[in-house]
């Protein structure tokens, strides 16, 4: 699914209505019914009372329409103008007009503190204050309106996005923006709604497509991607019932030390379980019976040194090398590291140990095989490209370090990014269950199996987290998020692929 900027959206809209021979009115009615509907599925019969906080610009003309349909399905509703300017948009006024015409209980103006209504815990809040137009934070006693809000306990539901939250950038204040139990966004997500500063304030959210322009939108290109099901399961390439486990890859995972033999286990479980046909192991003399007990699908090759890496010597040549977990980053392991990368031609996968070496020596980066992985997490991303101000700050520094490299990161989070050069992908499986220890080593697993298949490197690590977190997901369906370790995750990978193409129930 596109990910398509503010200013992409409004001339979107602006497609609509003139190539449709409708109304921006019409477009606002439409957009508002979904909203209206996806209400009405689920309070209805219900007697709460539905506070609406309207602003006076096509976001509070949204909330106007919402307001009128919920009037008129019999519902209790409160309509509060958050009036921050005396100018009001065309939609907001012919809305205005309209609520007006089918009740007494006209809307409250609210002009400073003294006007802010009493919000309970339990209560039902619509914000429709601030849509994708805003482009500097809110100050002043609206933001003293929107703390008021968000300390209430009501549950809150945003109108396209939650008020005070940019659609592209950080807002420098966000102490202004309403923290959202539930989004309904139009016609696409929005690209804050993914970053770690600002998702928080979005809450689980529904994209609503409200029928804009399908020429331009399909013409458009965006700078992100959200990958889910539909998208994942393009990406998956079918095995050839004539084959052999040659045609489907050798995997070589190099790593481990004493005490941490168990990170290139799940690494090379997770690699045979995405369908690497070949698998070997490289580690310190130390690992041989863990692997060969724990693995027995694997090969096994041992370093000379008993408890740590030191020479990596194969006679095989692979179609991956996926290097770095609990590998250490000693003097020895770190010249065994140097010179892999000096003799290795083919894309690689790096993680763990591996990034770490590169941020303690950054000459290494020099001889990164073109179109490499890179798996870190935020803080072996900071040790590789050094701090950032904020999200939007970080995400420029990591594409100018894949644009001079020539690599494609993966950045590990609840919704990991895989960054290329063309475009950002952005992962929509997994959950808070998989924050657990080895769960970034079974990733490093499944995208080296996927590379070894002959998937192109930057499809190995977008279709590679995706599968990760759908196994993530049915770990979790099936222990709840607190059991989940690494293992289950592999243990689901199978299931993650039959999830692919499982049809989703008709529940009408």
């Amino acid at each position: 699914m596109k990910i398509y900027s503010a200013e992409q959206l409004q001339k979107a809209d602006s497609l609509s209505i003139k190539n449709q021979n409708i109304s921006s009115t019409d477009l606002m009615e439409r957009a508002a019914g979904l909203v209206f509907n996806q209400i009405h599925s689920r309070l209805e019969g219900s007697d709460i009372e539905i506070k609406i906080f309207c602003g006076i610009g096509n976001n509070g003309g949204d909330g106007l329409v919402i307001a009128r349909m919920l009037l008129e399905h019999g519902y209790k509703v409160k309509v509060f103008i958050v009036n921050y300017s005396e100018k009001r948009s065309r939609d907001f006024l012919i809305n205005y007009d309209r609520f007006k015409n089918i009740t007494k209980d006209w809307p409250v103006l609210i002009k400073n503190q003294n006007d802010f209504p009493k919000i309970e815990e339990g209560d039902f809040v619509i914000d429709a204050m601030f849509g994708i137009g805003l482009n500097r934070p809110i100050e002043g006693w609206v933001s003293a309106l929107v703390e008021h809000i968000n300390k209430s306990g009501a549950f809150i539901l945003s109108i396209d996005m939650p008020s005070g939250l940019y659609a592209e950038q950080v807002p420098g204040n966000t102490a202004g923006i309403i923290k959202a139990n539930f989004t309904l966004t139009f016609q696409s997500p929005k690209f804050t709604f993914f970053l770690p500063q600002t998702m928080d304030y979005v809450g689980e959210f529904q994209v609503l497509d409200i029928g804009l322009d399908r020429e331009f939108l399909a013409k458009t290109n965006t700078n992100a991607r959200l990958i889910g099901k539909e998208q994942a399961r393009l990406l998956y390439k079918n095995r050839k019932k004539n084959s052999h486990k040659g045609d489907y890859g050798h995997t070589l995972i190099v790593g481990g030390s004493y005490g941490k033999i168990g990170s290139i286990v799940l690494s090379a479980t997770a690699a045979l379980k995405t369908g690497a046909g070949l698998c070997s192991v490289f580690s310190p003399e130390c690992g041989y019976e863990i692997i060969q007990t724990a693995l027995p699908e694997a090969m096994v090759i041992t370093d000379n040194q008993k408890k740590h890496l030191s020479e990596i010597k194969i006679d095989f040549e692979p179609d991956i090398i996926c290097f770095g977990m609990g590998a250490g980053t000693g003097d020895a392991a770190l010249n065994a590291f140097e010179k892999l990368l000096k003799e290795t031609k083919l894309p690689m996968l790096i993680d763990a140990d591996g990034l770490n070496m590169l941020s303690k020596n950054k000459a290494l980066l020099d001889l990164l095989p073109e179109r490499s992985v890179l798996t870190p997490h935020p803080k072996e991303l900071e040790r590789l490209i050094g701090k950032w101000d904020d999200d939007n700050h970080k995400i420029k520094k990591v594409q100018k370090f894949i644009n001079k490299y020539n690599v494609i990161l993966v950045l590990k989070g609840a919704h990991s990014f895989c960054f290329s050069k063309e475009e950002i992908f952005i992962n929509n499986s997994g959950n808070a269950g998989m924050s657990t220890a080895g769960a970034g080593d079974v990733l490093s697993g499944v995208i080296s199996g996927l590379m070894s298949q002959k998937y192109d490197p930057v499809i190995a690590a977008v279709f590679g987290v995706y599968l990760h977190g759908l196994a993530g997901d049915l770990a979790a369906e099936k222990m709840g998020y607190e059991a989940i370790t690494a293992g289950e995750i592999t243990n689901n990978l199978g299931g993650a692929f039959l999830e692919l193409f499982r049809e989703e129930e008709n529940l009408n």
